[in-house]
């Protein structure tokens, strides 16, 4: 038997499950999500694995949805520094790196900019050679200053030859020690975006990669320093520790998609709209073969306009711990519900309130008639109407078609929709609903994407696409899977028609098993 392990970080809680090769669940748990995140992750995992006793021996992995780099960047807490480096001069001086970064962002990775002549067409010729000798010499004052550095080159994913030219420099001036992200690596077409996802990605790696150290130190305590570690990716799949370390900024929408993911492992349905109901907010994606539907806007993070791979999600101020006054929210009482609201002896009216009494349910630990000393059945009926009002609005903006819809509900706040809402075929609560973020990180798969752009004038249809699902698979193996176990789910062309030479973007999905 192997054992998988499943953990999530919530706003409220953080779940826990460890389920067998049949993805049968052997053990759960649920914690309170703790002010520094790390010390509620670590008491759950520490939950799960004393649950399995003697079958601990079976745990072949571990996989952990987390936000810690999502909250240090909308928080500007717990950045490393970072030297941005663009090779793109004199074509790309315009608008220099962090441009459109907020000043209290900017400042908190210390707002080092470099820019030095290079960079390629979009066929992959050199725009003008790129200035070695200027890179070395304007580096030698950051010289034991900066640990962390990005660098971004004019269509470098279709040639990163200046980037690892860049990359050795920066190791040769600054030391070996110091982490390089390329931004070829992380996305494809907009030099902007394609910058900023980088400079963000190096901006927390330190960071991710004291979490693993601190996650690996509290398996080796548990004596399974042996089990192999994952994280959950943006795009319902995980990657291994190694590759999170490199890439930590694949992460950061991880727990919002193993919502999705888990809500498709426990229905089998591979195309419905899916509501996570947490504590703080309702997010409201959509399974698209089992997978997230990913978004084909432009991601803000933090305020920081980017392009990488993220799930389609809406996000509205409606969950569990939701503060009910004459409107409803935005603000929430997170983790503390079971401490303030009243049901729960406290003398705040969330949200869970009144679909408790609207709904006539019982939950342990909360007294629903507490509610009915303090406001009339009008007024719970009344607000529990503009809870649906909400959530059906949201349901209607993330369809794209016309119809009715299959709903699966999920999250700790899931037992709220009661009945089908406006725009639904039907409702679906499945069993360990609560729990569905914890499984889909459990269940997920290792995977992969790339964009690449081509001129067909140059390179044949044919050995474009080929050479991408190489690339592709390429990733998906240094993420983790074992490469026999391979599948490509995706291949999309799109046209650029202010490109010249028949140009396109190809981007391939794959995803494959991760090894036993």
């Amino acid at each position: 038997m192997k054992v998988r392990i499943g953990i999530d970080v919530g706003s409220t809680n953080t779940d826990g499950v460890a389920l067998d090769e049949n993805n049968n669940v052997l053990t759960k748990e649920k914690f309170q999500t703790t002010e520094d995140i790390s010390t509620g992750l670590f008491n759950t995992l520490r939950k799960v694995i004393q649950n399995l006793g003697n079958s601990k021996g079976y745990i072949g992995s571990v996989m952990i949805g987390t936000t810690h780099g999502l909250n240090a960047i909308t928080s500007r807490v717990g950045l490393t520094e970072v030297l941005a480096i663009r090779i793109g001069l004199p074509a790309g001086e315009g608008i220099p790196p962090l441009s459109d970064w907020p000043e209290e962002l900017k400042e908190a990775i210390g707002n080092h900019i470099l820019m030095v002549r290079g960079g390629h067409e979009y066929t992959g010729e050199e725009i003008v050679k790129f200035d070695e000798n200027g890179l070395r010499n304007y580096l030698a004052n950051y010289r034991g200053k900066i640990k962390s550095v990005a660098i971004t080159s004019i269509f470098s994913f279709v040639n990163p030859e200046h980037e690892l030219k860049a990359e050795s420099i920066v190791k040769e001036v600054l030391g070996e020690e110091v982490l390089v992200t390329l931004s070829n690596k992380i996305s494809s077409l907009g030099l902007l975006e394609r910058e900023n996802s980088t400079i963000l990605n190096a901006s927390i790696r330190p960071l991710m990669m004291r979490i693993i150290v601190s996650i690996e130190e509290i398996l080796k305590n548990l004596e399974l320093g042996d089990v192999k570690l994952y994280f959950a990716q943006n795009d319902g799949t995980v990657a291994s520790e190694d590759f999170v370390r490199k890439f930590p900024i694949f992460t950061v929408a991880g727990p919002i998609s193993n919502s999705i993911r888990g809500a498709f492992v426990l229905t089998g349905i591979e195309n419905a709209v899916v509501f996570d109901v947490g504590g703080a907010t309702t997010n409201v994606g959509a399974l698209t073969n089992g997978y997230p539907r990913e978004s084909s806007n432009p991601v803000i993070i933090g305020g920081v306009r980017t392009n990488f791979r993220m799930p389609d999600i809406l996000s509205i101020p409606l969950a569990g711990g939701t503060i009910v006054r004459d409107k409803i929210g935005p603000d929430t009482l997170g983790f503390r519900l079971t401490k303030e609201a009243i049901s729960f002896g406290g003398d705040v009216l969330t949200a869970t309130d009144i679909a408790l009494n609207a709904l006539k349910i019982d939950l342990p630990g909360a007294e629903r008639s507490r509610v009915l000393k303090k406001f009339d059945n009008d007024f719970i009926t009344s607000k529990y109407v503009t809870m649906r009002n909400m959530w059906e609005n949201c349901l209607d903006k993330i369809k794209t078609k016309a119809g009715d819809v299959r709903l699966v509900t999920v999250g700790g706040g899931a037992f709220m929709i009661h009945s089908k809402l406006r725009g639904s075929s039907d409702v679906i609560r499945p069993e360990s609903a609560q729990y569905a973020n914890a499984i889909g990180a459990a269940t997920a798969l290792i995977g992969a994407r790339i964009d690449r752009a081509y001129s067909y004038e140059a390179v044949k249809r044919e050995k474009a696409i080929e050479e991408s699902i190489e690339q592709a698979k390429s990733i998906s193996v240094e993420a983790g899977a074992v490469p026999s176990t391979i599948e490509v789910k995706e291949v999309e062309e799109v046209s650029m028609p202010y490109l010249p030479g028949n140009s396109v973007k190809i981007s391939v999905k794959v995803v494959g098993k991760m090894a036993q």
